[in-house]
């Protein structure tokens, strides 16, 4: 059986993309399956977050000539494994967009890991051209995670503009969900904004999650939610949407 190939993206940044690639690639190891989580933002947080050194796995994964997996990291959590990127993957980023690189670029250099693990988590910066959209080209599914305020569910707008575009040129993934963050149902901004995504989005947007200090406090210390407090309501909140996306 070929590996799930998922997505995390937005247009715009601090809506909560690497904190939600990395708790729900956790989350999938904890219901048993085997997940690789592949850092193509620049800054390199997934390698961070998870208490582990950015480097160029992924200027190595898209511009060597070699076999990747060489450039697979185990992160210590059983069942997770991560390609990490650093500063490094802004050039390979130049040189995919130079060379006019073919829109599959990035499916091919991933198609080895098909058989390897049962889902490829994908983390993207928010404005990467070029890498952004061959990384939405090569999944399955697309989850775009949005904080709950006007601009950040903009940004959703141009997602899927983009994804309709790949569309047109026969792109066969689909968006599984719009995934509002930095919920707080006491302020008037984010009920209305979710009230707007429920509208536009229907059955594919996802249960929110809530704001947390926690969660913050997990990228600085290296942990994920399930290692920091795996009873906590963001904790049980990742574990549902892990579950939801077992059901396609």
């Amino acid at each position: 059986m070929n590996a799930k190939i998922i997505t995390i993206t937005n247009h715009k940044g601090g809506v909560g993309k690497t904190t939600t690639a990395i708790s729900l690639a956790h989350a999938l190891t904890m219901l048993n399956r085997k997940v690789l989580l592949v850092d193509f933002d620049p800054q390199g947080q997934c390698a961070t977050a998870l208490g582990m050194d950015p480097e160029g796995g992924v200027f190595n994964l898209l511009l060597q000539r070699q076999d990747p997996h060489q450039w697979v990291r185990l992160t210590g959590r059983e069942n997770l494994n991560l390609i990490p990127g650093d500063h490094s993957t802004a050039t390979a980023q130049i040189v995919i967009s130079a060379e006019s690189r073919s829109i599959d670029a990035i499916a091919i250099q991933l198609q080895p890991f098909s058989r390897d693990f049962d889902y490829l988590i994908l983390d993207t910066a928010p404005s990467v051209g070029g890498i952004q959209e061959r990384a939405i080209w090569a999944s399955d599914f697309v989850i775009v995670p949005t904080a709950t305020e006007f601009l950040s569910a903009d940004g959703v707008r141009h997602v899927v503009e983009l994804m309709q575009a790949l569309a047109r040129r026969e792109w066969r993934g689909k968006l599984l969900g719009v995934l509002p963050t930095f919920y707080d149902e006491t302020t008037r901004e984010t009920k209305s904004t979710l009230e707007s995504l429920s509208a536009t989005f229907g059955n594919r947007l996802c249960a929110p999650i809530h704001r947390a200090t926690i969660l913050r406090e997990c990228a600085a210390e290296g942990v994920t939610i399930f290692e920091k407090d795996p009873t906590s309501r963001a904790a049980n909140e990742y574990k549902t949407l892990a579950e939801m996306i077992l059901k396609f």
